[in-house]
């Protein structure tokens, strides 16, 4: 709506952006799970709990995971394809993730995975069970963006490649990689059930055993 080169702010340094990477434990894992049990059986809201156990166990985003319709979910081929309407990528799930699913109860009339106490609709956030489970875990520094940190920081330690780790987390760098995502799915697998593997124990806790 300006002229052009009239901005007031024009040519006034930034100041700089820092990054907060903040990655758990394996002792927070491990206290994570023990407080998702606990939360469980206090409050018996199985869909936040799991739609948090999800989001470390996959590295999804937060909004894949609220947003996640039943028709996008693909277990016999291992994948999730959230959004899938507009083209992102699909996430490669590992076995502790599928255990996940196949075990959560589907209520009749609801497409979301991640259902809300109101019929036929989503869970919208997080932000009440979260503060609870954080609090109980000893992690209160911790935001749920931080559990994607988790998984990438896991894949990075389990000898992921950038690329590899980017097209797991579906960065947006990586969608030339679109057009031939059958062909390396059976790699991000592989990679997919090692981080997997490694959160399982701690994060599913009594309710994988």
């Amino acid at each position: 709506m300006r002229p052009q080169n009239s901005n007031p702010v024009r040519g006034i340094r930034r100041y700089p952006e820092n990054h907060r990477e903040r990655f758990l434990s394996s002792e927070e894992l491990q206290r994570l799970g023990e407080a998702l049990d606990t939360e469980l059986r206090e409050h018996g809201d199985i869909y936040a709990a799991t739609a948090i156990r999800l989001l470390i166990l996959a590295g999804a985003r937060l909004s894949e995971i609220l947003t996640l319709r039943w028709e996008y979910v693909d277990l016999e081929r291992g994948l999730l394809l959230p959004d899938s309407k507009t083209g992102k990528k699909a996430i490669v799930l590992n076995a502790a993730v599928r255990k996940v699913l196949e075990e959560l109860p589907r209520l009749n009339g609801n497409p979301f995975v991640i259902c809300a106490h109101k019929e036929g609709q989503r869970l919208n956030n997080l932000h009440r069970p979260w503060w609870r489970i954080r609090k109980r875990a000893g992690i209160e520094d911790v935001r749920i963006h931080d559990l994607r940190h988790t998984f990438a920081s896991m894949a990075a330690r389990k000898g992921g490649s950038l690329p590899r780790i980017g097209a797991l987390l579906g960065h947006s760098q990586m969608q030339t990689t679109q057009r031939h995502a059958h062909l390396i799915v059976d790699n991000l697998r592989q990679l997919a059930e090692t981080v997997g593997n490694e959160l399982a124990n701690a994060v599913l806790g009594s309710h994988g055993r």
